[in-house]
């Protein structure tokens, strides 16, 4: 008696009544969902990649793909984006280059070898979608530059000024010791 209350009570009440069960057909979503929310030129390219390292049957170079394509997904989430834009691509990689970078750091000194070598197979991966960051002397230039337009003793005005001209093309690292090296003078 009670389940026909019910059925009676959903049939009559108008918020209810759009409810429809899973499993019928025919019922399209209003919820636009994309198996990859993340597309952009890179994106596109790290797909085309892995399709061809799957006909390859290179199995290090799709598994690096693999990680990378996560990395991209959980980045559109953490955006709230539902397409990353080649800068946000690049910014996901760099994350990834320096964790590969810091894990060969860590293993050379540990004495895995055959770890570190792992993560180098990886990290050549992941550059091939990384712009070649400048080296010391192009950064060295650079910080002069900041520090004459900063005007500042401060390694951190320096950085900003620094990082906000040319984030994509610096290594903070490097960019760092070298600012500290030209500050000392």
């Amino acid at each position: 008696m009670r389940s026909l209350t019910l059925v009676f009570l959903a049939v009559s009440l108008p918020s209810i009544t759009s409810f429809v069960p899973h499993g019928v057909p025919n019922v399209k979503s209003s919820v636009k969902r994309t198996p990859f929310p993340a597309l952009s030129a890179i994106v596109d390219e790290v797909t085309t990649e892995m399709k061809v390292a799957m006909k390859a049957k290179d199995t290090a170079t799709l598994s690096t793909i693999r990680l990378i394509r996560s990395a991209f997904a959980n980045a559109a989430i953490d955006l709230k984006a539902e397409k990353l834009t080649d800068d946000q691509a690049q910014t996901a990689l760099r994350k990834m280059a320096k964790m590969r970078q810091e894990s060969i750091d860590m293993y050379s000194k540990g004495g895995a070898d055959d770890r570190a070598d792992a993560e180098r197979t990886e990290l050549a991966v992941i550059e091939r979608w990384l712009p070649q960051l400048a080296d010391e002397d192009q950064t060295r230039e650079w910080v002069r530059e900041a520090i004459e337009e900063a005007g500042a003793d401060n390694v951190g005005k320096v950085m900003g000024a620094l990082m906000k001209a040319h984030k994509a093309q610096l290594d903070g690292k490097l960019a760092q010791k070298v600012v500290k090296e030209e500050l000392a003078k």
